[in-house]
């Protein structure tokens, strides 16, 4: 068994305290009342007024009629609404449904009706598409003023409930939150053709958020009268990590992915200011880091060398920056080395998750004395377990430096799939995570994510599912077989190909090969868009029939793309 890698200092465990996501937030607005929490253009919010207008929305969400244990969908860009609605629809009781909002309507509207959302709260952008998707279930329509971040306005083009008005509502105190409560219904792409929605509970968002801010921060947890804080280690914060109360966060990841989503909660526990901004411009993100004096940055790859590639670069150094953690994939060592000029004073670590996991597993440590290698997602992090097994045999764990596919185990570890018990039976056993990702772990326990076991590829940093790509070539007349396989391209990591055998009568040309890609990307999210359309007259199978995609791979040429 691998020695436990900790940051230096801290206890081999955290205590875990049994309340709801509410108490993060109000223990926030009396530790860090004055505090600015979120900067988004000319808004700006502090703690006691975040927590002031969560209550108010919450109040105004009851009286809407919102009742505990209601999924409200929130399909918003970016900005400082988006965190205020998320708060307000937790402290209302309800369940928090997190949409893509560059899906098209037949999209979220699949993800509205697997949640059974009651109400949506959005922006004038996203309006329209939530009455396109014509949901039966929502009965009530919230929409967010526009700021900075989000994108220019547009006319609702359906009755709406402002959020101003919920605003008016005086702040009563929270619905009681159990541990074990709903929090989050939050989709990871599908293998079918349709997403999944992950049950998070509350008491799997406050361990998470906890595990990566202590992890980060040097600090343990402290509940006083119900709420939650954190207080220092004596030795065990490092150069590269923020004092509590004085992180700084340009946040760019989108708010709802897991990532965005729990960053937020982790900003709070530290205390944090997040600095959001909505779509992303290297330039004017550099000029915010710049400006507010950011302390943290995270992002992919692909967001890293979008920043390195900037001309707005050159010739800056960003001396407050203490910490840049990337995920998503592996992070070249050349991009690490360039790094080192404009963010003299930071630490560059690699990270690991996935939503079934609420967001994090694993995380290089923030010391430079105990450096993490190149190619590694660190070691796990506080109470969590991760054994690396063998594919043909579950039973056994391969030896250190030998792949195998990685398993975890820790109170992150969410609550299953909504409405799918097979599939909850089948990647969630006896406590443990069926990651479906291929890894391998050091002499020291670092952990290296070397291939992911369902064919799952990354294009600039969002999972894409060859699945859901196949099954929706399915529906077209002129297919009778595909497979989409992902093929390297550059910064934007992979890119989804498809390898289509026609039917019958069908002549295969380029405008077929654009039908295609039109009919693939009519019903999904930009990043997920099939780019490349190979035909063939049969694909490579094994004596089992199973499609031989690594052939395909091996294979490849250049066809007709976009």
């Amino acid at each position: 068994m691998t020695a436990l890698r900790l940051p230096v200092g801290m206890p081999d465990g955290l205590t875990y305290p049994p309340v709801g996501i509410d108490a993060l937030l109000s223990g926030a607005a009396r530790r860090y009342r004055d505090r600015v929490a979120l900067l988004d253009g000319d808004l700006s919010l502090t703690y006691a007024q975040l927590h002031d207008h969560a209550l108010r929305v919450a109040h105004g969400l009851r009286r809407h009629g919102i009742r505990r244990g209601d999924a409200v969908a929130l399909c918003q860009p970016n900005s400082a609404w988006f965190t205020v609605t998320y708060f307000g629809s937790l402290l209302a009781g309800a369940v928090v449904a997190p949409i893509n909002p560059t899906l098209p309507p037949a999209a979220i509207r699949d993800q509205l009706d697997e949640v059974g959302a009651t109400a949506a709260i959005v922006h004038a952008s996203t309006a329209p598409l939530i009455e396109a998707a014509a949901a039966p279930t929502v009965g009530l329509v919230v929409a967010v003023p526009a700021t900075a971040a989000a994108p220019a306005p547009g006319e609702p083009t359906s009755p709406t409930v402002p959020l101003d008005e919920l605003l008016t509502f005086e702040p009563e105190p929270a619905q009681p939150i159990s541990p074990d409560d709903l929090a989050h219904l939050s989709f990871t792409g599908g293998t079918t053709g349709r997403s999944k929605a992950v049950r998070v509970l509350h008491r799997n968002v406050v361990a998470n958020a906890l595990q990566m801010a202590t992890w980060r921060s040097g600090t343990v947890p402290v509940v006083d009268d119900g709420a939650v804080h954190l207080e220092e280690v004596p030795g065990a914060r490092t150069g590269f990590m923020s004092p509590l109360g004085q992180a700084c966060a340009v946040t760019v990841a989108p708010l709802f992915h897991a990532m965005g989503l729990v960053t937020q909660n982790l900003n709070v526990i530290i205390g944090g200011t997040s600095v959001i901004m909505g779509r992303f411009d290297p330039a004017r993100f550099l000029d915010l880091v710049e400006e507010h004096r950011a302390t943290q940055l995270s992002g992919s790859p692909a967001f890293f060398h979008a920043l390195l590639a900037s001309p707005a670069l050159a010739g800056r150094e960003f001396t407050s920056v203490r910490s840049l953690t990337s995920g998503a994939a592996p992070i070249d060592t050349s991009t690490l080395e360039a790094l080192r000029a404009p963010f003299p004073h930071a630490i560059v670590v690699e990270s690991y998750g996935l939503t079934e996991a609420t967001m994090g597993l694993c995380s290089g440590l923030l010391d430079a004395g105990d450096p993490t290698p190149v190619g590694s997602v660190g070691v796990p992090v506080f109470d969590t377990e991760i054994e690396i097994r063998d594919p043909s045999d579950p039973g056994a764990i391969v030896p250190t430096g030998e792949v195998g596919e990685l398993y975890a185990r820790g109170p992150q570890i969410a609550d299953g799939y909504l409405g799918h018990p097979e599939l909850t039976a089948a990647q969630f056993r006896d406590g443990w995570l069926l990651t479906g990702d291929l890894a391998r772990r050091d002499e020291r326990g670092n952990i290296y994510i070397v291939g992911r076991a369902k064919d799952m590829l990354i294009y600039k940093g969002y999972n894409v599912y060859p699945g859901q790509l196949e099954e929706i070539l399915a529906t077209h007349p002129s297919v009778a077989q595909s497979a989409v396989i992902g093929v390297p391209a550059g910064d934007a990591g992979e890119i989804p190909v498809a390898y289509v055998v026609p039917t019958t009568g069908t002549v295969p040309d380029a405008d077929t090969a654009e039908q295609l890609l039109d009919h693939v990307a009519a019903q999904v999210a930009p990043y997920q868009k099939v780019r490349e359309v190979h035909f063939t007259d049969a694909l490579p199978t094994s004596a089992a029939g199973k499609i031989l995609k690594t052939e395909l791979r091996r294979n490849h040429r250049p066809a007709v793309s976009r």
